[in-house]
């Protein structure tokens, strides 16, 4: 069964409540899918699952009404937010500092103490990224978080880091994928990189506030970087131990459409991260596979016929990433319970203009290993935090809209 209903469209809906505020992420799920999903498939479940958690959305509603849960994401930072989203802080301890942090600021700004010593991080390009005297105030503000001894605090803090390293940089901000802004606008930018850390502050401690007096459970989340193409750690996630699987899945590799690893770039620099601008080549897609792949689709396979004929190159890369998006699949299948739930939240992409029916090829996927379709709602997303414009014939300059509908996929173990 396959329908339209404007009713998951959310268009009005608050997609910020709880810790849901506390970073923004690319393509994130808006918490009224997973919770709507939860209400209707998982009244009775235990242990929900996703396997490509980004920002721990499906995470957090799931340990909302009790259930626990385990998430995967190759981005560290996406595994940052998930695990800062779904862990409860004591209060008084964060107020503490808090109350420190703004005197720290306040010094710094009004030249109180003299004494900031400053170490700026080296990596490639930072100085195409940030002005000098940028440089400064973040440096100075990853001194302080260094210093935090609490790893849950330090956590916080990080997060808010990480947005206001963004928000401080010479790039684009309505753009995912790492462009800088034109040199007119770079000679005049002076951001205040104390006042957007402590206004990311105090917004997440409102959300994180709100998360803990209305979560009166003991659930939990825990998150891994395991990746589900290669392999299902069976010490972690064992076979059919999960009752229900909510998750939003890439819908390509992320050169061409969300770039994950990009968007996260600067900040995982910042952090510390190792190879943090190589993280899109380690997602979906991002290895290219030469030898050819005989799918099990009768709809992959006629798609791409047509992309092949076309662009036999962009057509390797399609089929590189479902390749990956089968094993995926596969191995997700193994942890199931017979009797559970899988939904897939995935998006129609174009490539060479030829609409590729990712809600069908889902539907093959799983069918294969034992599944049952149950139903396909086809939604709007004005609220879906994706770019207006993607590359989906990878020439640079040339773009066009991103689907305007996602599908909401779901299934039955048999």
């Amino acid at each position: 069964m396959k329908y339209e209903d404007y009713s998951w469209d959310f268009r009005h809906a608050d997609t910020k409540e709880l810790t849901h505020c506390i970073h923004a992420y690319p393509a994130m799920m808006i918490p009224q899918i997973a919770r709507r999903l939860l209400r209707k498939y998982g009244s009775s479940s235990e242990l929900l699952f996703d396997p490509y958690c980004g920002s721990g959305t499906s995470l957090l509603e799931a340990n909302m009404i009790n259930i626990n849960a385990i998430g995967a994401d190759l981005n560290p930072l996406a595994r940052l937010i998930a695990n800062t989203k779904t862990t409860p802080i004591d209060m008084q301890t964060l107020d503490l500092y808090l109350k420190d942090f703004h005197d720290y600021s306040f010094n710094f700004q009004f030249n109180i103490r003299q004494s900031f010593s400053i170490v700026i991080p080296q990596f490639d390009n930072i100085n195409f990224w940030f002005n000098e005297n940028t440089l400064k105030k973040l440096a100075l503000i990853k001194k302080y978080i260094d210093n935090i001894k609490l790893p849950k605090v330090k956590n916080f803090f990080l997060i808010a880091f990480s947005e206001t390293v963004r928000e401080s940089s010479l790039t684009k901000k309505s753009e995912f994928k790492l462009v800088r802004i034109p040199e007119e606008k770079r000679e005049v930018f002076n951001p205040d990189s104390f006042g957007i850390m402590l206004a990311k502050l105090s917004r997440n401690k409102q959300g994180l506030a709100n998360f803990i007096q209305q979560k009166r459970n003991s659930a939990f989340s825990k998150i891994y970087d395991f990746n589900t193409v290669h392999s299902m750690p069976k010490n972690l996630v064992s076979d059919e131990s999960i009752d229900i699987v909510i998750t939003s899945p890439p819908y390509g590799d992320s050169r061409t459409t969300v770039a994950y690893g990009q968007y996260s770039r600067l900040a995982n620099q910042w952090m510390g991260i190792k190879n943090a601008s190589s993280i899109d080549k380690s997602l979906m897609g991002g290895v290219k596979y030469h030898a050819d792949f005989n799918f099990d689709s009768a709809h992959l396979r006629k798609i791409l016929e047509k992309i092949n004929h076309q662009d036999s190159k962009r057509g390797k890369e399609v089929e590189s990433f479902f390749i990956d998006y089968k094993n995926s699949i596969d191995n997700v299948s193994k942890t199931i319970k017979r009797k559970g739930i899988v939904c897939y939240v995935v998006g129609n992409r174009t490539v060479k203009d030829i609409n590729i029916p990712m809600d069908l090829i889902t539907q093959d996927f799983f069918e294969n290993n034992g599944f049952g379709h149950l139903e396909t709602i086809i939604r709007n997303i004005p609220n879906k935090r994706m770019p207006s414009e993607n590359s989906p014939s990878n020439i640079p300059g040339k773009k066009s809209t991103t689907m305007k509908n996602e599908f909401i996929v779901v299934f039955e173990k048999h």
